[in-house]
């Protein structure tokens, strides 16, 4: 199995943070690890529900699953918990500490930051595409924003009438890394 972080950066202002819902479908593009050529674009994935597999089936429990052309098993591809990744992370040699998912914020907004993970085996996840939401922004003042009304596939703002704080993300964008 291989490990992916969806990384994320983005312009913000007014905003104490930006994480991702651990309940909300992600929306990806993905590709055979075997042949580049071999796509599906934006095909949906809930962490919150595992496909069903058959009685005796080998696969690990997982949230998305695809057989390529030519293949003899399916390929799949697990949505990771925090501590999920961590004990993955153990597992492998080296330094993982910045690999950890963690929120955004604005010390780090000019870096890619980790905000999911995932476990594949025959797929690479190359794109992420917002169908709005999937985050949770906590305004500097403290209040949460979150559900459909958060959509980073343009530029985003909001008013903190609690805080009379202006809230905005802007520059937004994302990408793969394998750890």
């Amino acid at each position: 199995m291989v490990l992916y972080v969806l990384c994320v950066k983005a312009e913000l202002e007014g905003i104490e943070s930006v994480s991702i819902s651990s309940t909300a479908n992600l929306c990806i593009d993905i590709r055979n690890s075997a042949y580049d050529s071999e796509t599906r674009e934006k095909i949906v994935v809930d962490p919150t529900s595992f496909v069903d597999q058959e009685e005796g089936a080998r696969e690990p429990p997982h949230h998305f699953a695809v057989k390529w052309e030519g293949s003899k098993k399916s390929s799949v591809l697990t949505v990771l918990s925090a501590q999920e990744l961590k004990t993955a992370l153990k597992k492998k040699k080296g330094k993982h500490e910045k690999k950890m998912i963690r929120a955004l914020t604005p010390e780090e907004s000019d870096e890619f930051v980790p905000v999911a993970a995932f476990e594949t085996r025959g797929i690479v996840p190359y794109a992420f595409h917002s169908m709005g939401g999937e985050f949770i922004v906590k305004s500097d003042g403290g209040r949460v924003f979150e559900g459909d009304e958060i959509d980073v596939s343009e530029d985003w703002g909001d008013y903190d009438d609690e805080n009379d704080i202006a809230l905005s993300i802007s520059d937004f964008a994302s990408k793969f890394e394998a750890v």
